[in-house]
């Protein structure tokens, strides 16, 4: 392993860890599933796998597609920002129904299919992952040679950031064992929607 490799791979591992701690929605819908212990694993690898597709394209050059495609950039914003009221409001009436929200918790929840549905609208709806993962990180690994292992340091981030969200999330169980703490989750989870949602537009 030579050292263009290994200071392609750490700086890439080091952005995509930067880039990924924010709050964000798909952050919230990973934490939400561990917590309740639902579909953890399909979700995580739905995350990771995304991202290190994203990162792969961004790292080949998809930066200068969105140059040459104006149109892009507005259609991705806007329709993301739709899908997150949609979702924040959701949230929100889960937070003001809160009872419903604990019989899921309780191993209720929705199907693996439509679990996984959600999570990927999440992910791929979000303007927000694409200025990170393919403008973002494309344009930091132009001056690094090795290509491939920059890429692999960014999917490696990610997988190692929704793996430890999806899985620490369970040392938190006691905490929601309270009916209360689901709803203030739920009411974080929609200002959180809300908030990137208002960001895309304005």
């Amino acid at each position: 392993m030579d050292d263009n490799f290994i200071s392609a791979f750490f700086a890439a591992f080091g952005l995509g860890l930067s880039l990924i701690l924010a709050i964000g929605a798909q952050n919230a819908f990973v934490l939400r599933q561990g917590l309740r212990r639902q579909h953890v694993l399909g979700v995580v690898l739905t995350c990771a796998i995304s991202d290190a597709l994203l990162i792969g394209f961004g790292v080949a050059g998809f930066g200068e597609l969105a140059q040459r495609l104006p149109w892009l950039e507005p259609v991705m914003r806007y329709g993301g920002a739709a899908f997150l009221f949609a979702y924040g409001a959701l949230a929100l009436r889960n937070a003001w129904r809160g009872g419903a929200q604990l019989e899921q918790a309780d191993g209720q929840g929705a199907s693996l299919g439509r679990t996984l549905a959600i999570c990927l609208a999440l992910t791929w709806g979000n303007p927000h992952v694409y200025l990170d993962t393919l403008a973002l990180m494309g344009a930091v690994s132009a001056p690094y040679e090795n290509k491939l292992a920059f890429g692999l340091g960014g999917a490696t981030a990610s997988a190692v950031f929704f793996t430890s969200l999806g899985y620490g999330a369970r040392f938190l169980a006691p905490v929601f064992a309270r009916p209360a703490a689901w709803r203030v989750l739920d009411l974080l989870i929609g200002v959180v929607m809300f908030a990137i949602a208002l960001s895309l537009i304005w």
